[in-house]
């Protein structure tokens, strides 16, 4: 049985009484209009700074530097953290680091004042946020006005033009210096999948992972082997941070994104990513009180190696209504061969009895792929927390459809035909939930398969399941390396 999720959010159907349309305007949340010139501040919250490791490498004017000259070669990173913090942090770290401003009580829009106008907000992170009447009734003021229309675009651009780059090596080990007290980072391998090894180009990574909200993490998920300690946002982050730069995707797809502007946008835009975000229109994580805003997907990709052509925010339909959930659809050219591609990441509704309205958001979903990608003409890559196992629907539309795609992750079994058994394994308080949800899907004419990050074996998730101290989420991440087929029309 698919596993449950937290009770529906306000202004969501439920499976009684159908699906409803959302308020169109509410897909136009931007929790950055506070300092952007939008009318009412969205929400407010205790300005704390991001550990003061990750605040410090968010705060300088920008230099042209080459992303490629600032990513790590592609090894696995030392399992073993840090044992104190490297010496650019000296003793900065304490066990509530704050701004100078922070201490004073103040918001985060007084305290963005301090570091100029339009760029400090999104830095100054909090656990959460401000309670949800508030977020509410400011929410309710700025859907009335034009602003959120008019800074749309904020939801998809990066002010990385702003920041200085980092070196992934030094926010590495700030990272494990943040976690120093905790367990070894969990060590996974990838297993070679080639049939040959023709191409002469470098192998495009991509990265899908739900790394769980934080908001539903703390407040609505109910994990119950799993300590409140383990889920506190100011550690937890670093263990997202230490999983993507131990595995330094071209691309990465992510879910449940509920802190991409405080930070998850600074920090990456800096390691040369372009970083796009879609909110869900009425997200669940608005209903826990100390929220961080609203959940949604996030896709970010290495300037130095695409160009952006295209970019489409979906939210998706079933049944002709317009729903909760959401897709990022983005059109990119590879620098060094010239070719296009597009990426696409996705998060489906969730809970069992939901099964027929996740097949109408997948049909939704491949009928806008079809028309971005000229049928199959361009090739294409999806990520996405499906909220399906292999025997639903949706999983069978996205098998059978006629942009002629596979699984990825099926290449890791000895026929090559089945799923991993799990990609999210916890327990909840109905019970131990052990599923398969999570997809990478391609274009099996037109790309290869080079190579696929291996899962966590059961002994390694350990018998409280996940998320845990060793893992920061409820689902694992996934890691392949692919390659553009030579002929790739032979094959369709």
């Amino acid at each position: 049985m698919l596993e449950e999720e937290p009770a529906a959010a306000a202004g969501e159907p439920t499976p009684h009484s159908g699906p409803s349309s959302l308020p169109h305007s509410a897909a136009f949340w931007c929790p950055r209009l506070a300092f952007l010139g939008g009318s009412g501040i969205m929400y407010q919250s205790p300005a704390r700074s991001l550990c003061s490791a990750l605040s410090t490498l968010c705060c300088a004017p920008c230099t042209t530097t080459s992303s490629s000259s600032l990513l790590l070669l592609r090894s696995p990173a030392p399992v073993k953290r840090a044992l104190s913090p490297p010496a650019l942090l000296g003793s900065s770290f304490s066990a509530s680091p704050r701004c100078g401003c922070c201490h004073q009580g103040a918001s985060a829009g007084q305290c963005s004042a301090a570091v100029g106008p339009g760029v400090a907000s999104s830095r100054a992170a909090c656990s959460m946020g401000d309670s949800t009447s508030r977020l509410y009734s400011t929410l309710a003021k700025t859907l009335n006005s034009s602003a959120a229309s008019q800074h749309r675009e904020y939801l998809e651009q990066s002010d990385s033009e702003q920041l200085d780059p980092i070196d992934p090596k030094d926010l590495l080990q700030e990272c494990q210096a943040v976690l120093q007290k905790r367990p070894p980072r969990l060590q996974r391998d990838f297993v070679d999948l080639r049939a040959d090894s023709t191409s002469t180009h470098r192998p495009i990574r991509v990265m899908q992972w739900n790394i769980l909200a934080q908001a539903l993490g703390e407040g609505k998920d109910n994990f119950v082997q799993c300590p409140m300690e383990a889920l506190k946002w100011e550690e937890r982050k670093c263990l997202i941070l230490e999983e993507i730069l131990a595995y330094q995707p071209d691309i990465l797809c992510l879910q449940e994104v509920d802190h991409f502007f405080d930070t998850f946008q600074p920090l990456l835009s800096r390691l040369g990513y372009q970083c796009t975000f879609f909110p869900k229109p009425w997200s669940p994580c608005l209903d826990v009180e100390h929220n961080n805003g609203p959940d949604g997907c996030a896709l970010f990709f290495l300037k130095d190696h695409f160009t952006l052509i295209n970019s489409v925010n979906i939210r998706l339909t079933a049944m002709k209504l317009k729903t909760n959930q959401v897709a990022i659809a983005q059109t990119l050219r590879c620098t060094e061969t010239g070719k296009l591609f597009c990426i696409a990441v996705t998060h489906l509704k969730a809970r069992t009895g939901w099964e027929r309205f996740r097949s109408a958001q997948g049909c939704d979903l491949l009928q806008n792929l079809k028309n971005i990608t000229q049928g199959a003409e361009i090739p294409l890559i999806i990520c996405g927390d499906f909220n399906a196992e292999p025997t639903e629907e949706v999983y069978k539309e996205f098998s059978n459809s006629s942009l002629n795609l596979n699984s990825a992750y099926k290449l890791l079994s000895a026929d090559g035909q089945s799923e991993p058994p799990y990609t999210t394994w916890k327990i909840r308080p109905s019970g131990e939930c052990r599923h398969t949800l999570d997809y990478i899907w391609y274009s099996q004419h037109a790309l290869n398969v080079n190579s696929a990050l291996g899962l966590l074996t059961e002994e390694q998730i350990g018998p409280n399941r996940l998320p845990s101290f060793n893992y920061p989420s409820d689902h694992l991440s996934l890691v392949c390396d692919f390659s553009f087929n030579q002929d790739p029309d032979r094959l369709l």
